[in-house]
């Protein structure tokens, strides 16, 4: 097997296992933090998040760029641009611990209004370790995304999904022994710690690069951040989507809110990692077919073979969403939250098409043609952050989530008429083949299942777990004897005779 297919496989394995840690975790993290405390850990995560957003898009410039230099073969220019590349992931993490320490003592006026005396104090211990952790980060980074490079993708998915469950553990392990959220965030650092220097051998032994910081070409600096800029830009813009809602609501209402809008998110972004398995993969697909100077035809095949995957797996994860997501949040964390599933849901019907298009973002990027995307996006969220603003107060967390989902469906629109401008893409043709027999099916079952349903109840985990492990029989029948095609069963097929083999 290809590390392209092991590496997609592990990222499902990752995904899977990510969102069934953080299912299993959160309400057991709720429970021990008390839903103020568990506000003021997702409060600060996402004040630090946009700290993390001077990596200034330079890790995906590292995927692109090693990959070209692996295609041509030219180990002195690579070794001369990530010894660049490191320097100014030097430069960058001090100039953010500076930003760092001026926000540090700023948090009191900035969150005055809606954090305590105690829940400030936490707060700024929480956030002095954070900066410290993505300082250290920036420039650690850069060995993931060589791996990524070479399309080596199985040592960094087999890395985050050891850490995954190495995390989990010791979460529980900390909170029963009466650890708080100090504690997860001390936990996280030593984790993010470890990875780094354990990918910094790998890289080193492994795939034999070595990077000095006495081999540089400063004059490079220009190169990486034409193409980076665009993406960084739109690192901001994404971040603001999924941030900013919490900060606002920092602001404007208490930590309780910001809890039950980050449980919404949080199960949005969960949604989004069922399609990450394979898209995480298609950066360095996606700069070599553009090198070969493939045309419009051949890359929207390929977006039809990826989008298809990643359709049929989205629709069946909304169907069961829509139908049992409000039961399941308030079995999970209680009916507090129950705002929690019109938010996901709406992240997740916007969300649904991008997904499926995602290896179109991939070539804009591998051609350096993101720029677009970035301005338009930077228009329409901040347009959408300022209602937030406006409504948040009055609205809660909907008057946050509704203008954010707005914006999300408009750049969707407009960037779908972008990729037929840009590299010929058939939208037609790329719909038809891709989302429509899925939805059909899908809208279908689901509308049967709804009102079948209405006459039932479900108030127990077992009765929850008898209705959707039906459902997702059906399901998977039906995926997989109307929806998919012969490559698709193929892929199913060889990946159960390989387990069976390696079992053997």
């Amino acid at each position: 097997m290809s590390q392209l297919k092991k590496g997609a496989l592990l990222s499902y394995v990752k995904m899977i296992l990510t969102n069934i840690v953080g299912i299993l975790l959160t309400p057991f993290i709720i429970k021990s933090l008390g839903s103020s405390e568990y506000g003021v850990y997702l409060l600060v995560g996402s004040v630090v998040a946009y700290l993390g957003l001077m990596n200034l898009g330079i890790d995906n410039a590292i995927v692109r760029y090693v990959a070209k230099y692996k295609v041509k073969n030219d180990k002195v220019g690579e070794q001369k641009f990530l010894g660049t590349t490191m320097w100014i992931y030097i430069i960058i993490s001090f100039f953010l611990t500076i930003i760092g320490i001026i926000i540090y003592f700023n948090l009191e006026s900035i969150f005055a209004n809606s954090l305590n005396a105690d829940e400030l104090e936490k707060a700024k211990i929480m956030f002095a370790i954070l900066v410290g952790n993505i300082a250290i980060a920036f420039p650690g980074g850069t060995f993931m995304a060589i791996c990524q490079g070479y399309e080596n993708f199985v040592f960094p998915n087999t890395m985050s999904i050891i850490k995954y469950i190495i995390r989990g553990l010791a979460i529980i392990c900390l909170l029963l022994l009466g650890g708080k959220a100090i504690s997860i965030v001390v936990l996280d650092t030593i984790l993010s710690v470890s990875t780094i220097l354990i990918a910094a051998i790998f890289v080193t032994k492994k795939l034999k690069i070595k990077i000095s910081l006495k081999i540089y070409d400063f004059s490079l600096v220009k190169d990486i951040f034409s193409y980076s800029l665009w993406v960084f830009l739109f690192g901001i813009v994404y971040n603001f989507q999924w941030r900013s809602g919490q900060v606002i609501l920092g602001i404007t209402t208490d930590t309780a809110t910001i809890a039950i809008y980050g449980v919404g998110i949080m199960l949005g972004g969960y949604y989004g990692a069922f399609s990450g398995g394979i898209n995480s993969v298609l950066v360095p697909r996606a700069t070599q077919m553009v090198f070969n100077k493939s045309d419009g035809k051949s890359l929207t095949d390929f977006m039809v073979k990826i989008g298809r995957l990643n359709a049929i797996i989205l629709f069946m994860v909304l169907s069961g969403f829509i139908l049992f997501g409000k039961i399941f949040v308030e079995l999970w964390v209680g009916k507090a939250y129950e705002k929690a599933y019109i938010i996901a849901l709406l992240l997740m019907i916007v969300m649904t098409l991008p997904l499926i298009q995602a290896f179109g973002n991939s070539i804009l990027e591998a051609r350096r043609k993101n720029r677009f995307k970035s301005l338009l996006s930077i228009f329409t969220v901040s347009i959408a952050i300022l209602f937030s603003y406006y409504f948040s107060e009055t609205n809660g967390v909907y008057g946050v989530i509704i203008p954010l989902v707005i914006a999300m469906f408009i750049n969707s629109i407009v960037m779908t008429f972008y990729y037929k401008k840009i590299f010929g893409f058939k939208i037609i043709f790329f719909l038809k083949n891709t989302m429509a027999k899925p939805l059909i099916v899908n809208s279908f079952l689901t509308v049967i299942t709804y009102l079948i349903l209405k006459q039932t109840i479900i108030d127990s985990w077992f009765m929850f777990g008898i209705y959707t492990l039906i459902f997702g029989i059906i399901q998977v029948t039906l995926s997989y004897t109307i929806l998919m095609n012969n490559y698709e069963k193929s892929l199913i097929l060889n990946l159960l005779k390989s387990k069976r083999q390696s079992k053997k």
